[in-house]
């Protein structure tokens, strides 16, 4: 209740009681007016003393009643806030279980991909073009052969050393704290559409006219990721050649 409403009753409680006192004088009057008359100063005082303790009375009765009232609302209030405050922090602790409970599934789903992956194995291709040799040109004043014509002279076909080969180097990007459990390695001629499990060959060994690097190099990349790289080499003149390599790895 607020303080006007409180002011309010009081002030209704006195003035009933003054309408009462003043009921009670006209009865006391028609009984003994010759009574009173004589001694009515002195009883007349009685009645206001009396009215003034009830005023009182009624006033104190009234703030009482106030702080009564105050003292409860504020025990409601503070428990409402209590409530709120418990519902708040029960909310709060949910929220960071699911938070939690989200960042495990996430890093459970991630680690599960990664390891999906590395089983799998990460794939990288390149095609080499056909190596394009050096021309070597005689110098002038070479004679020709004996019993052989300049018509019937056929110019040698270019050939390609290894030391002249077409060069490319294959790197696959894994996560740093993997452990590489296999690296198979293919080559075959670009136009060729066999499958590529009959064309695996062994690091260092040549096949076509190609070979790869004996051994893959590791290296760091990114925080978090590293390389794996495999040089591949390919002299033949003829045609393109397709390298292929297959990281495999393991947590």
């Amino acid at each position: 209740m607020s303080d006007s409403v409180l002011a309010a009753i009081i002030t209704a409680t006195a003035t009933v009681c003054m309408s009462l006192l003043q009921l009670r004088f006209s009865l006391g009057k028609d009984g003994g007016a010759r009574v009173q008359a004589a001694g009515g100063r002195r009883k007349g005082r009685g009645p206001f003393a009396i009215l003034f303790v009830i005023i009182i009375a009624s006033a104190v009765g009234g703030f009482a009643l106030s702080q009564w009232l105050t003292e409860n609302e504020r025990v409601s209030q503070n428990m409402v806030q209590r409530e709120l405050q418990d519902r708040v922090d029960q909310i709060t602790r949910t929220a960071n279980q699911l938070e939690q409970t989200r960042v495990g599934v996430r890093a459970e789903i991630e680690a599960g991909v990664l390891r999906k992956l590395g089983s799998d194995g990460v794939v990288v291709m390149a095609t080499v073009g056909p190596c394009r040799p050096s021309l070597v040109v005689s110098p002038p004043g070479t004679a020709t052969p004996p019993g052989v014509t300049g018509e019937t002279t056929q110019p040698a076909a270019p050939v390609c050393t290894e030391s002249e080969a077409s060069a490319v180097t294959l790197c696959a990007t894994i996560p740093a704290n993997a452990t590489i459990t296999e690296v198979e390695l293919y080559t075959r001629i670009a136009e060729a559409e066999t499958p590529w499990s009959t064309n695996r060959v062994i690091a260092g060994q040549e096949n076509g006219q190609g070979r790869f690097a004996e051994k893959y190099v590791e290296g760091p990349e990114a925080p978090g990721t590293k390389q794996i790289c495999e040089a591949f080499a390919h002299w033949s003149t003829e045609h393109a050649r397709v390298a292929r390599m297959v990281v495999r790895y393991g947590f």
